[in-house]
């Protein structure tokens, strides 16, 4: 086994969201008569805390309205977030991962209350040893969530790999000294992943699950 702590990031990685956080900010900004960002510029925050993912979405908005801001997504996301649905194969992979004796993580922009929602919706909760959010952290590309989930189970950098479908993703990783593994069917493309240089990039969770098959 050569990755004892496999973590995860949640949206775009394991849920399929991305769409909807697109949509919640778009929608939100709308709210705020505030320029409403294109598609890519709003896909490229997936994965960065909620401040931290306004601040770059909506450069014009004025420090003093993000708190407005941000209850306007979450406004927007939590209408529709119970009918989001995960990945094909998810669940089934991280069974399987969880039997061959890995310690599986999540490391999340969402918030506390966020990801306690979504493990809960999604079913998931069982599967996982440890999570870290966004608000009790630093925000990605920040290594603190890779930090602490290493020093949580006494886990070497060598023996940890971090999933996720963002650059915000990578970066955290590198930072942390710990293998990046890209996925190429969330939030950002398969170019942009291919940048930052991740020991794999996958197409979709079949493939993911297979290269966790043989090189996990």
């Amino acid at each position: 086994m050569k990755y004892e702590l496999v973590v995860f990031d949640w949206d775009g990685t394991l849920l399929d969201s991305a769409g909807a956080i697109v949509h919640a900010i778009q929608a939100a900004c709308r709210d705020l008569d505030l320029p409403v960002p294109e598609d890519g510029r709003a896909r490229h925050v997936i994965g960065l805390g909620l401040v931290d993912a306004m601040r770059h979405a909506v450069p014009e908005l004025p420090a003093e309205r993000y708190q407005a801001m941000v209850e306007r997504y979450r406004f927007h996301y939590l209408s529709g977030d119970h009918e989001l649905t995960l990945f094909d194969g998810v669940p089934e992979m991280l069974a399987r991962l969880k039997r061959d004796g890995h310690i599986l993580a999540v490391a999340t922009g969402k918030s506390r209350v966020g990801l306690e929602r979504a493990l809960d919706h999604s079913g998931l909760r069982p599967l996982f040893q440890s999570s870290r959010c966004a608000d009790e952290c630093h925000s990605k590309p920040h290594p603190q969530m890779l930090e602490e989930l290493m020093a949580e189970f006494g886990v070497a950098q060598a023996t940890t790999v971090m999933i996720g479908d963002t650059s915000h993703d990578l970066l955290m990783a590198s930072n942390a000294g710990v293998d990046g593994l890209a996925v190429a069917y969330g939030a950002h493309p398969r170019d942009h992943l291919l940048e930052h240089k991740p020991v794999a990039c996958l197409r979709d969770v079949i493939e993911l699950d297979r290269w966790l098959k043989d090189f996990a």
